[in-house]
């Protein structure tokens, strides 16, 4: 549909939207245009977290506009509170826009889930440290973006029988799994797990076929293509 995946916060639940938004790339092979982050103090917030951008409403408006959130998009969220004032704004803008929204925080009630399409409420309980919400919540909110990035993958067929299946291995230890991958998927040897994946520039989805007996990088992504990315039904067709 050409819609991206964008993260939306401030303070600690932007570090954890961002360290998810960072893997979803190298993990599904997901276009890194496809996913964007918005979040108060933008990327620098790894350096300097604490800061007044997180109060700032309009300038999460205004951070929106600029990344020309619309219809196909889809927003999510997360707040430990709810009720943050950048965060809450972006959203608002965000579904102003015509965007899909998602709404993550740890308050039942909170300003956030009013502009959310999809409320998540993710109680967990008081913090050990009071206020430290890097504890509890964020570490709440860190397994919920995993569980939905997660499947996400596997809506998306970028998963197959629990293996990464559309990644790109642009390094050493990504090359070894990708081999692992191919020849698990196709029971071939490593040697020629590793020879197909050379005929792809890394690619897992493409050296599986080729590895099963696709002619050439040209005839797997042809049958990727007619299978609408799914390595199954891939395999499945290349087997008739």
């Amino acid at each position: 549909s050409g819609g991206r995946l964008i993260y939306l916060g401030a303070g600690t639940p932007a570090l954890i939207s961002l360290g998810d938004a960072l893997e979803v790339p190298q993990t599904y092979g997901i276009p890194r245009d496809r996913v964007l982050v918005i979040l108060a103090g933008g990327k620098g917030i790894v350096e300097n977290l604490n800061g007044p951008e997180e109060d700032d409403g309009p300038l999460a408006r205004i951070k929106v506009a600029e990344a020309g959130v619309g219809p196909g998009d889809c927003v999510i969220a997360t707040s430990a509170s709810g009720s943050t004032p950048y965060t809450v704004s972006g959203l608002t803008a965000a579904r102003e826009a015509g965007a899909a929204t998602i709404g993550v925080a740890g308050n039942p009630g909170a300003p956030l889930f009013d502009v959310a399409d999809v409320s998540v409420l993710i109680e967990a309980g008081p913090e050990v440290i009071s206020g430290s919400t890097r504890l509890g919540a964020g570490t709440a909110q860190k397994a919920a973006l995993n569980l939905f990035s997660t499947l996400l993958g596997v809506k998306l067929g970028h998963v197959h029988d629990g293996l990464m299946v559309n990644m790109v291995a642009d390094n050493a230890k990504l090359r070894k799994r990708a081999a692992r991958i191919v020849a698990q998927v196709t029971g071939v040897a490593l040697p020629q797990a590793e020879a197909a994946l050379s005929e792809t520039d890394g690619a897992v989805k493409p050296a599986i076929l080729i590895a099963a007996g696709a002619a050439g990088y040209d005839t797997a992504i042809a049958s990727l293509q007619a299978a609408g990315g799914n390595v199954r039904a891939a395999l499945i067709a290349l087997a008739r």
